[in-house]
């Protein structure tokens, strides 16, 4: 299974983002996504257990975009109690271990990956933290095509129309939100959390 702790950056100098964060994943996530729901667990920090690597790889970088956070995701055994703290296991031992590292200066990204198999998690950790600089990088026009365009309904036209812009446009915003390559190693890195579960062979 997958324990993500979640910090606030700077929480001593700003206000408590710990609510909104609780109720955005809430919104996110699918039921079936999570084995034990998020909630605070001590200060400015949020845990909870997911069984879902899509799930995960979502999570993680819609956290990236909101900025602010330091993730940490452990991937091994899960005790559940009746909630994330409350639990126990070896996931929660390299969530805790995850977060700390990536409250640190070394990494691109204020985000870490340790499991039961460290070198299966290290490769989890380079290509999320690829990802991740994808999307710091994204600029608000970029974003907002790419969130039209993950519509179900949407097409090039329609975006563009409400964008103001002419569809070429929309396409070039895409191209520079290297919104298709995103996609792609999205599939990379489900693949290779399922490796570090121990869920499929490499």
């Amino acid at each position: 299974m997958f324990v993500l702790t979640i910090d606030q950056r700077a929480s001593r100098r700003g206000a408590d983002l710990v609510p909104d964060l609780l109720t955005d994943l809430d919104a996110t996530l699918g039921h079936d996504d999570v084995v034990l729901p998020f909630v605070r667990t001590v200060g400015d920090e949020v845990q909870g257990v997911l069984g879902s690597p899509d799930a995960v790889v979502t999570l993680v970088l819609d956290v990236v975009r909101r900025g602010g956070w330091s993730t940490g995701v452990g991937v091994g055994e899960v005790h559940p109690g009746e909630t994330a703290p409350a639990s126990t296991g070896s996931a929660f031992v390299h969530a805790r271990e995850a977060v700390e590292r990536a409250k640190g200066r070394t990494l691109a990204n204020a985000l870490a990956v340790h499991g039961d198999d460290a070198p299966a998690a290290a490769r989890v950790e380079a290509v999320l933290q690829l990802l991740a600089s994808v999307v710091r990088r994204r600029t608000p026009a970029q974003w907002r095509a790419l969130d039209l365009l993950g519509r179900p309904d949407a097409t090039g036209v329609r975006v563009a129309r409400e964008l103001g812009v002419t569809p070429q446009n929309v396409s070039q915003l895409r191209r520079d939100a290297l919104g298709q390559e995103e996609a792609g190693v999205r599939e990379v890195a489900v693949h290779l959390l399922s490796v570090a579960a121990g869920r499929i062979e490499s």
